[in-house]
């Protein structure tokens, strides 16, 4: 028996990376799991994944920035499972740079997959939850929720998400609905390696430069982070509401 049997689970972006890592977890776990990613196909190995986990997953193409496209992707997932028990905000995008050369585009792109999509999916999810009157919502933050340079988009999505988890679980508390936030450190992903290739440094390079800071002196496993979701939307963590939680190998003012 798995912690989450006969649970529904929604990982956005889980096409690839930490998203993915969630997923499968969950499913390892007992959960469904409907994978949303901007298109069915960059959700494949993810639901085959799941599928070799022993649960059902289900591929959604979804641009979570998008109001009508989220609905529709909620009442699939409502259609084909019965309900909706789960929701785990991942999806993201990165625009770096230096907020004087950060162009109204980069800004808005950003904050439109974070901050706005975590709140469309969350509004969509919780209709099902309140009804059940039960829920998890797990929005994913970062360490430069704390501010990073070249990243005020970012880091401001950030923040507003830890406060968006604050304010849902005040909310949604009476509906048994538990709303909390992860900041995940530096983890080992295919973003990760996009943005040191795009500053000039490969993967190993930006390790080797940050690790030192880390009071693990590693960078983070997209496991690290898979394991923490999975226990906090598990009824082991039925007390833990508004909380954000650092992943980050150490103290997150040690690591940025």
């Amino acid at each position: 028996m798995g912690r989450l049997d006969g649970r529904v689970a929604v990982v956005t972006g889980a096409g690839r990376g930490i998203g993915a890592a969630e997923a499968i977890r969950l499913a390892q776990d007992g959960a469904n799991v409907a994978v949303f990613d901007l298109s069915e196909e960059a959700c494949r190995e993810a639901v085959e994944a799941i599928e070799a986990a022993g649960a059902e997953g289900l591929a959604v193409a979804c641009d979570v920035s998008k109001s009508d496209q989220v609905e529709a992707a909620f009442e699939k997932v409502a259609s084909r499972f019965g309900r909706v028990d789960i929701l785990v905000n991942n999806a993201g995008v990165l625009r770096d740079n230096l907020s004087f050369k950060m162009s109204e585009s980069d800004w808005d792109t950003v904050l439109d997959v974070h901050l706005k999509g975590s709140f469309l999916c969350s509004r969509a999810a919780q209709k099902y939850m309140v009804e059940q009157e039960y829920g998890k919502i797990v929005m994913t933050s970062s360490i430069v929720a704390l501010g990073n340079k070249g990243q005020v988009n970012y880091s401001a999505a950030k923040a507003g998400l830890q406060a968006m988890a604050r304010t849902l679980a005040l909310e949604l508390g009476r509906f048994g609905i538990n709303v909390n936030a992860i900041a995940p450190g530096w983890i080992e992903t295919e973003m990760t390696k996009e943005a040191a290739e795009r500053v000039g440094m490969s993967m190993e390079e930006m390790k080797e430069r940050f690790a030192k800071n880390i009071p693990l002196r590693r960078f983070g496993r997209v496991d690290d982070i898979a394991n923490v979701v999975a226990f906090l939307v598990s009824d082991d963590a039925a007390y833990i509401s508004g909380e954000t939680i650092y992943v980050a190998g150490g103290p997150s003012s040690s690591v940025i």
